[in-house]
């Protein structure tokens, strides 16, 4: 099938276990046709589909609870229980048990075709190696969380550049407007429950956010709370589209054994309640955008750093961190170039059909 029958299919297969928004459906097709980069983002379950085909090779590559959905906008910042600004992988949706490779390519693809679209400037080659150097080196290292504290100064000016205008990303929230529907029933008591105090009296908004789960409902609570406002957002959470297709059955959601598992500094707000995926909604814990990173002059440092979180993330399977090794060790020079540069015409091809559709 192609990538328009594809994604009609998938969405059928999605409505079954979910309710769609046919408004935020649409948007999200629009979306897809923009780009290459932003088809490659909303659409997971081709990618997984397609993958195996294309990179044959890899597809019997050692199995680790992965991201599945991992691109270069799929970082970003939160803070700890000490009050520390976190950076690495926020978003693990489509968590799932697959070959560590899957990660790695997605990742180096994702940033070939912002190469193609001018929002990187730094070679494919260099791409492939920044992140497999950094993959490399944090997997025999046996990893370590990304703090912006005492280390990672560049980093931290990066991120904290994004915070400058905070009354702007709250400005954007409170003009959203109340849902005039019903709530669902449980995601409004996850919401309640979220929040710092029980008798606080909370807006509830819808978000479109996102891109690979835009089309799912995604409830916010706005409150003024002690001077200020704060937010806390809900969004279902189902079994990853990586088995889509797939003739065995599906994993449970691994949302919750992927951040449990790895390498990390755990986001005290995340959590997830009867289905739904809760978190805190604030201008320091967010995902960086393409926008973030332009100008920047560390763009294989902040590759590097890409790889390096990947293996945090993977190290999360213990048992397989020799076995991938030894895989690295016996593959030959390039690899990851050659896969990363076939997905990413595979997925060019995609964007094309689904422009013409």
């Amino acid at each position: 099938m192609n990538a328009v029958e594809s994604t009609r299919k998938y969405e059928a297969w999605l409505s079954q276990r979910l309710r769609l928004l046919p408004v935020d459906l649409k948007l999200k097709h629009r979306r897809m046709a923009e780009g290459a980069f932003l088809f490659l983002r909303a659409s997971f379950y081709r990618w997984a589909q397609i993958w195996p085909e294309v990179c044959p090779e890899l597809a019997a590559a050692p199995s680790v609870l992965g991201v599945g959905d991992l691109h270069i906008e799929n970082f970003g910042t939160w803070r700890d229980g000490e009050g520390r600004l976190i950076w690495g992988v926020n978003d693990f949706d489509e968590a799932a048990t697959l070959p560590y490779a899957n990660d790695l390519v997605r990742l180096c693809a994702s940033a070939l075709l912002a190469i193609k679209e001018a929002h990187l400037r730094v070679s494919a080659r260099n791409v492939c190696e920044s992140v497999l150097e950094g993959y490399w080196e944090a997997l025999r290292g046996g990893g370590t969380p990304v703090v912006l504290a005492e280390r990672h100064r560049w980093l931290r000016d990066l991120a904290v550049g994004r915070l400058k205008e905070q009354r702007l990303y709250w400005d954007k929230l409170l003009a959203l407007p109340t849902v005039s529907g019903t709530v669902d029933a449980t995601a409004r008591r996850v919401l309640r429950a979220a929040l710092p105090e029980k008798t606080l009296r909370s807006r509830i908004v819808h978000r479109q956010a996102g891109l690979g789960s835009l089309g799912r409902q995604r409830f916010a609570a706005l409150v003024a709370w002690r001077g200020g406002t704060i937010a806390r957002e809900v969004k279902p959470v189902i079994e990853s589209a990586w088995w889509w297709l797939r003739k065995q059955a599906p994993e449970s959601p691994r949302y919750v054994a992927v951040n449990a598992r790895a390498v990390r500094v755990v986001d005290p707000y995340l959590r997830v309640e009867e289905g739904w995926v809760v978190r805190r909604l604030a201008p320091d814990c967010s995902r960086v955008e393409l926008a973030d990173l332009a100008g920047t002059r560390d763009e294989c440092k902040l590759l590097w750093m890409m790889g390096w979180e990947t293996a945090n993330v993977h190290l999360g399977t213990a048992r397989q961190r020799d076995a991938i090794l030894r895989d690295l060790a016996r593959r030959k020079r390039g690899w990851l170039l050659t896969a990363a540069r076939a997905m990413r015409t595979a997925t060019i091809a995609d964007w094309r059909a689904w422009q013409g559709r």
